[in-house]
């Protein structure tokens, strides 16, 4: 699978998701992870060209097995049965959600664009001690 997901710098590259949150973080204690594309350079999101979905994961560093944290449909695109980019509603392809860890590890976030396919960036996460 690793050869279908594609990879870079999320400063450069308006598909890789861009995952906001604390390097260290306390051992059982709640923190925000947020995951985005097009931070630096915006992603459209047109009925066209759009991000479907995101997916994150957390994987101990001790650990073969990565655990599904979640995945974020984005299902509006200014469809409409008036054509495309007419509908009156957007979603945004971005999300924030709450974790606890209980040791170190990364967090890997995914991410499908409808034409550019699929895409992937990870972030280690450390235990304060």
């Amino acid at each position: 699978m690793a050869d279908i997901f594609q990879t870079a710098d999320w400063k450069t590259e308006k598909h890789v998701p861009v995952i906001e949150c604390p390097e260290t973080v306390v051992s059982g204690v709640f923190f925000d992870v947020h995951v985005s594309l097009g931070k630096e350079i915006g992603h459209p999101n047109t009925s066209e060209h759009h991000i479907r979905w995101i997916q994150l994961y957390f994987k101990p560093a001790k650990g073969k097995i990565a655990y599904q944290l979640g995945t974020f449909t984005f299902e509006a695109h200014g469809e409409s049965a008036k054509g495309p980019d007419m509908g009156p509603v957007y979603t945004d392809h971005s999300v924030t959600t709450r974790i606890n860890i209980r040791e170190p590890g990364e967090i890997i976030a995914s991410a499908f664009c409808n034409i550019h396919g699929f895409w992937e960036s990870s972030k280690p996460i450390t235990i304060e001690n």
